[in-house]
């Protein structure tokens, strides 16, 4: 078995966890997540698109089966129901975890004016919601924030119910201005962003007021904080980054100089969540379509 770093944070690597059912593939991967009783979903760009396992591998169910199109990012709220963002209809919604609708948000598959531009891929302007929104996260003073997106520059925040109840953001690459808004993640009373194609995150009040940046990250693309404060960081161009709140970096595993589907290596690091044990998984997309899982020593 591949093992991975040092010390508090070494990890031995299982480069295919997860045990498909026969005639299932895994596909692009959009996110990962778990839940309080340590079950894994999965959410995939494929036929089965959110699939649930146990721990160790072992495949429970399928959620959303003719429902979700374009899985791209996800979250339980306090009461245990998981919040999903489909990107391509432009849609944020509720589930419990029997797989019953409770919400929905956008109007699907009618994207909010950003003025994006297919040939260039450059946005003009932030607009409301939503144009190909990417992942959404829980306040702890209650609601949610969505980070939107691949087509637009804002951050809403939303009421329980829904409720939109303000946006942030701007097309550019000075504070509090995003190319590519792909993840969002609210600890200790800082809202975390990852700025992918800024190669940054920038770090806000929970009322949107700029608050700092990092750079030096090779295209981040989720976020996660564990309940020991610790951020894990999936970087698209094939590295994962653990970092403290106060920006230190813990550990950092794969390259961008080095993207092979090797075990403890990535393609396309896409999705990442830690559990409460301290192992953490890594869903991937390109050539990647698989989930990592670092078991910590």
């Amino acid at each position: 078995m591949v093992s991975v770093g040092s010390r508090d944070f070494a990890y031995d690597v299982i480069p295919d966890w997860g045990a498909l059912p026969d005639g299932f593939e895994w596909g692009l991967l959009g996110a990962v997540t778990v839940d309080a009783d340590d079950r894994v979903y999965v959410f995939s760009r494929s036929d089965h698109p959110l699939m649930v396992f146990e721990r160790d591998g072992t495949y429970v169910k399928t959620i959303g089966e003719g429902i979700f199109r374009d899985g791209h990012g996800m979250c339980f709220d306090p009461n245990g129901d998981l919040l999903v963002v489909d990107r391509g209809p432009h849609v944020v919604m509720k589930f419990t975890t029997d797989g019953e609708k409770v919400m929905e948000l956008g109007q699907r598959d009618e994207p909010s004016d950003s003025g994006y531009d297919e040939e260039t891929r450059a946005v003009a302007r932030a607009a409301g919601p939503f144009n190909y929104p990417t992942d959404v996260a829980c306040s702890a003073a209650g609601g949610f924030y969505v980070s939107d997106g691949d087509r637009n520059a804002s951050v809403h925040k939303f009421a329980d119910d829904g409720t939109l109840q303000f946006s942030w953001g701007k097309p550019g690459s000075g504070p509090g201005e995003f190319r590519d808004v792909h993840s969002v993640w609210e600890a200790k009373g800082r809202v975390y962003i990852a700025d992918r194609e800024n190669h940054r995150i920038q770090i806000f009040s929970p009322d949107g007021e700029f608050i700092d940046e990092w750079t030096g990250f090779a295209q981040p693309a989720d976020i996660y904080v564990d309940d020991n404060d610790v951020m894990y960081v999936a970087e698209l161009a094939g590295r994962v980054t653990l970092l403290t709140l106060d920006g230190t970096v813990i550990a950092r595993f794969g390259s961008p100089d080095d993207r092979v589907r090797e075990p403890g290596k990535f393609v396309g690091p896409h999705g990442i969540w830690a559990d409460r044990h301290g192992d953490f998984y890594v869903a991937e997309v390109f050539a990647g379509k698989r989930v990592q899982k670092f078991v910590r020593k």
